[in-house]
């Protein structure tokens, strides 16, 4: 038979207070990560807001508003805008969005399958778009 000596013990005793200790450590950081987070976050937040006021003054310097695209046809690469303003095909467009942003000049426009020369307000048109459009999108009038 084998005795334990006392040595041995606390040898076990000193181990698992190490993980016991290790595992206190380890609940610390999950509770005061958050914080940092929330610190580091609230930091960046007041560095967007200055721009986010300067994207809010930017859509002038784009042109007039002519409208908005309600939806994008991706096979026939056309897009449905629905017209604030009146348009006129050999127009120069853009439109732009948060990942949109191209130019094209108005090569044809068409209301219910019908080929049209200008847009009304209020219409809906279909357009052939040279790139991907996105829902809400803004179109403008370039001068």
């Amino acid at each position: 038979m084998v005795k334990k000596t006392k040595k041995s013990k606390p040898v076990k005793k000193t181990k698992k207070v190490v993980k016991k200790a290790k595992k206190v450590e380890k609940a610390k950081v999950v509770e005061t990560a958050p914080l940092k987070v929330i610190k580091s976050l609230r930091s960046k937040i007041v560095e967007i807001k200055p721009i986010e006021q300067m994207a809010m003054l930017a859509p002038e310097e784009y042109g007039k508003e002519v409208g908005k695209v309600t939806h994008f046809f991706d096979k026939l690469s056309v897009a449905v805008i629905e017209i604030t303003s009146p348009i006129k095909v050999g127009q120069k467009i853009k439109i732009k969005g948060s990942t949109t942003n191209f130019e094209q000049k108005i090569d044809s426009m068409q209301v219910e399958h019908k080929e049209i020369t200008e847009a009304k307000v209020g219409q809906a048109i279909g357009m052939k778009v040279k790139d991907i459009a996105r829902l809400n999108d803004t179109v403008y009038l370039v001068d």
